[in-house]
């Protein structure tokens, strides 16, 4: 008997991001691979930022005196300097590090606490499922930005220095997102804890701890990866949104996008434009990255909404093991697949 073909494939190809991409055509793949290569840059920008930076990001001096205020782009600053006297390169540099900080903290901590509670939620039910649902709804009512404010003053007085910042920006983050990992989690694990291998698991008498980790969980995740994007360029647009009004880092604890918008609102009107252009386009890109590969995940991860080529190998990700043909004939038809007869 012949070996399936997901086992002749190499482990690599069977990642999560990397299956997808195999199985992506046309626009879908277009998409994917744009929206990959902006995350992969902004990511890479943020990790290698004190090689790729040639200044630090509050560096005001360089070996031949002081930078200048608002220079424009040259040799010896590429994107120029901004009002403070600060390189706008490197401020963009190192602001990304403080970007992909506050995703992480961000990211993590929603999905830890709200895939959790999703999953006691609908798993068990009950009155304690509809407080849950009542306090999520409760929760995801109030303004993001609003919480980041409000949590930015009770943590360090409005003024951030880094960790307060990004705490701040995370928390709030955080907070507005546990509902709606919540509530997939729990609508996922409803419809799951009624299927059959779930019920066969308890006749043999596995306990709940075991049936909601092996079992149920493992099958209720399949719409996380779009809302970890969306979730990650909230964290994004949250931070801008605290620097840009004032109640985000100060700029010699931090690189931060929004702060050097909020900076360059006076040189727009003078015509000093690369102040802002460049802070407001990183923010847009690394925006865009994020949103688009979860977009494409997200269809992927859709039988209804995948598309495949021509000619195609077919789907082997189902999860559905079809086990022999019933009939003979049936099982030497070369029509026959996982996705069933055509």
């Amino acid at each position: 008997m012949a070996a399936p073909a997901s086992s002749r494939r190499p482990l690599w190809s069977r990642l999560p991001v990397i299956a997808q991409l195999r199985q992506s055509v046309g626009l879908q793949r277009g998409m994917l691979v744009t929206g990959l290569v902006l995350t992969a840059i902004f990511v890479l920008t943020a990790v290698f930022a004190p090689l790729l930076a040639p200044y630090g990001f509050a560096q005001l001096r360089g070996p031949d005196g002081p930078f200048g205020a608002q220079q424009p782009p040259s040799a010896e600053h590429w994107l120029g300097t901004t009002q403070g006297g600060y390189d706008v390169l490197s401020r963009l540099i190192w602001g990304s590090r403080t970007a992909l900080l506050v995703i992480i903290v961000a990211v993590i901590a929603s999905l830890l606490v709200g895939v959790a509670l999703g999953l006691i939620a609908g798993y068990f039910g009950g009155w304690l499922d509809r407080v849950l649902v009542v306090v999520a709804d409760a929760i995801y009512a109030f303004p993001s930005l609003l919480l980041a404010i409000v949590l930015a003053i009770v943590i360090s007085g409005g003024q951030s220095s880094l960790w307060g910042g990004i705490l701040a920006a995370a928390l709030s983050i955080t907070v507005i997102f546990i509902p709606q990992y919540l509530r997939v989690t729990r609508a996922e694990v409803i419809r799951i804890k009624s299927e059959a291998f779930v019920e066969s698991a308890r006749v043999i008498g596995a306990g709940h701890v075991r049936i909601m980790t092996r079992h149920v969980l493992r099958n209720s995740t399949r719409t996380l990866p779009l809302i970890l994007t969306l979730n990650a360029s909230e964290a994004i647009l949250t931070l801008a949104g605290l620097g840009f009004l004032g109640f985000g880092i100060e700029p010699s604890a931090a690189a931060e996008w929004g702060y050097d918008l909020n900076k360059a609102m006076s040189d727009v009107t003078s015509g000093i434009w690369w102040t802002s252009v460049f802070p407001g386009t990183a923010i847009v890109l690394v925006v865009l990255g994020l949103t688009l590969v979860g977009e494409s995940l997200n269809d992927l991860a859709d039988p209804r909404l995948r598309k495949r080529a021509a000619g195609a190998e077919p789907v082997e990700d189902l999860g559905v093991d079809p086990g022999p043909a019933a009939d003979p004939a049936m099982a030497t038809t070369p029509e026959t697949t996982k996705e069933g007869v055509r």
